[in-house]
């Protein structure tokens, strides 16, 4: 998938938020990349298209206003959230700028590279915003809570590898050809693995976040109990003894 550069995020937040919200399973997908066209990842929310959010909410009744705007954040919350559940894994892709709403699908995505050239900021304070898709929830899960705050109330930018020494990035590229050759490596390096074991994966690793450590081991316990004995543990064992490479059903 793709993000154009100029009013990205609004057009992205409408396309997946007229779709369901968890996407229908595509057994032939393996992993997903998520990156930009363009000068830029993302460029940040259309000013325009606030303005006409604010005033297609606006009622008589200041409560009835509100219950609106209320239920249009959570669309688009679930838009970026879709991301996140989606089964298999997502992978961001960073160049340019990244900036906003950028920081809110980035957070949603499972792994994120970027550029040298790319640049970061949670510039929704600049706009006399509370960030409101994402952002605030996952950012200190991934940068720490102290890194956050301070990234979040100044709004500042941040460079690339600033962002790999935070931990947003996983690796910064020299350029986007490089990054979009390294990323599809990976992505088919992934893709390669057990369905069933990489599923799994995310989806443990994503309950845990909200489980104490005794519930996240009961979880992965009982998650195991109904998917560890099946055809694709069978054909990584007989793959590593015939020292082959394996070939695994789609899921």
């Amino acid at each position: 998938s793709t993000l154009t550069s100029q009013r990205a995020l609004s057009r992205f937040l409408l396309r997946i938020s007229q779709s369901p919200i968890v996407p229908r399973p595509n057994p032939d997908v393996g992993a997903i990349i998520l990156s930009g066209t363009g000068s830029h990842f993302c460029a940040g929310i259309d000013l325009n298209a606030l303005t006409s959010l604010s005033q297609g909410v606006q009622s008589s009744d200041r409560g009835r206003s509100a219950e609106r705007l209320r239920r249009e954040i959570k669309v688009m919350q679930g838009a970026i959230t879709a991301i996140e559940g989606c089964r298999k894994p997502v992978i961001a892709a960073v160049h340019g700028a990244c900036i906003g709403g950028g920081i809110d699908i980035i957070t949603a995505c499972d792994m994120r590279y970027c550029t040298a050239d790319a640049f970061f900021s949670v510039k929704e304070v600049d706009v006399a915003i509370t960030a409101d898709l994402g952002t605030l929830q996952r950012l200190p899960g991934i940068v720490g809570q102290g890194n956050a705050m301070e990234l979040a109330l100044t709004g500042r930018k941040f460079t690339g590898s600033e962002a790999k020494e935070l931990g947003l990035v996983s690796r910064v590229f020299a350029c986007k050809d490089t990054m979009d050759e390294g990323v599809r490596a990976i992505a088919e390096e992934i893709a390669a693995k057990s369905p069933l074991a990489v599923t799994g994966t995310k989806a443990v690793l994503l309950r845990s976040r909200n489980l104490t450590l005794d519930q996240g081991l009961d979880y992965v316990a009982t998650w195991n109990s109904g998917m560890l004995l099946s055809d694709d543990l069978m054909e990584a064992i007989k793959s590593q003894k015939q020292k082959k490479k394996p070939s695994f059903a789609k899921l």
